[in-house]
């Protein structure tokens, strides 16, 4: 007889952060357990968890090592199942099935080993190559960035004045139209950093977690400037740029989107810390962020 579900305790200790969370936390354990007897599904191994929900070791039927994904149904993980589908393990991991009504896919199971595990700028190229891979043609299942964008925008412009320069807004601002203008339309991850690319055994190197989105290829770069921070040392705009060129390089985006993209992303993300605080003083961490993000905007300058 197999065991109930147990929630792992870390996971569980962050169910007071909002309702949502809290009501998913005490559905998951026999949701999880509906799930795998409804999937023939096994148990095997820890879990591991994010903020929005669980990822389990499993076992099928016939012994395929898989991984089972639970999360919270929001409008970010919406396009998760879509873009598995149509990148059909096409330099992503492979989605054997999916339930989006409960928030369940089950995957072929990687790594271990990330992208965090090799030198940044051979990292970079990795991710570079990965772009040709996973940008293909959309569909119109998932959401474009342009329904997105407009909403962001209103953010910006809401920014305090002396949140950033304004010369970093008024480029944003600027550049955002045009791009979306000019927009080319592709699968596109939306959040692709260092630790979403596990080791594989098809490819040496494949993309989990996407946001999957319609978009221009060119949005995707931003997460890897701002991710492995501290590895950038004593002059953090040259390793910015070292790491957008190499990026720009293995890729064959258009490196002029590319940088517009970075500024519109760091201001962005300018902007929701602003809105996290609701008007009260930055927190630590939000402003760490913001130190980073005006970092990065600067560094393009130079590009």
């Amino acid at each position: 007889m197999k065991l109930p579900y147990q929630v792992p305790p870390g996971f569980a200790a962050q169910a007071p952060l909002d309702p949502d969370r809290a009501s998913f936390a005490r559905r998951l354990p026999q949701l999880a357990d509906r799930i795998t007897d409804e999937w023939a599904l096994s148990y095997d191994g820890e879990p591991s968890f994010g903020y929005t929900g669980l990822v389990m070791p499993v076992l099928t039927d016939a012994g395929r090592r898989g991984m089972l994904k639970i999360g919270l149904i929001d409008p970010e993980s919406y396009g998760e199942p879509v873009a598995l589908q149509l990148w059909a393990g096409r330099g992503a991991v492979e989605l054997w099935t999916a339930d989006p009504r409960r928030g369940a896919t089950l995957m072929e199971r990687l790594g271990p080993g990330d992208l965090t595990s090799i030198d940044v700028l051979e990292a970079c190229e990795v991710v570079g190559e990965l772009y040709g891979l996973i940008h293909r043609p959309s569909s119109p299942r998932l959401t474009d960035l342009r329904e997105l964008l407009g909403p962001w925008l209103d953010d910006v412009r809401a920014l305090p004045r002396d949140a950033m320069a304004s010369r970093f807004v008024e480029q944003a601002l600027a550049a955002a139209p045009r791009l979306l203008a000019e927009e080319p339309s592709a699968v596109i991850h939306g959040d692709l950093h260092y630790e979403n690319v596990l080791r594989g055994e098809r490819r040496p190197w494949l993309v989990i977690d996407p946001k999957g989105l319609a978009g221009d290829p060119a949005y995707e770069l931003a997460p890897m400037l701002w991710n492995r921070w501290s590895e950038l040392g004593d002059d953090p705009g040259a390793g910015i740029r070292e790491r957008f060129y190499a990026l720009v390089d293995a890729s064959g985006l258009d490196e002029r989107r590319c940088r517009d993209w970075v500024v519109v992303r760091s201001v962005i993300n300018v902007s929701w810390a602003h809105v996290a605080a609701a008007g009260r003083p930055l927190s630590d961490s939000q402003r760490e962020s913001t130190t980073r993000n005006i970092t990065i905007a600067k560094a393009m300058q130079d590009i």
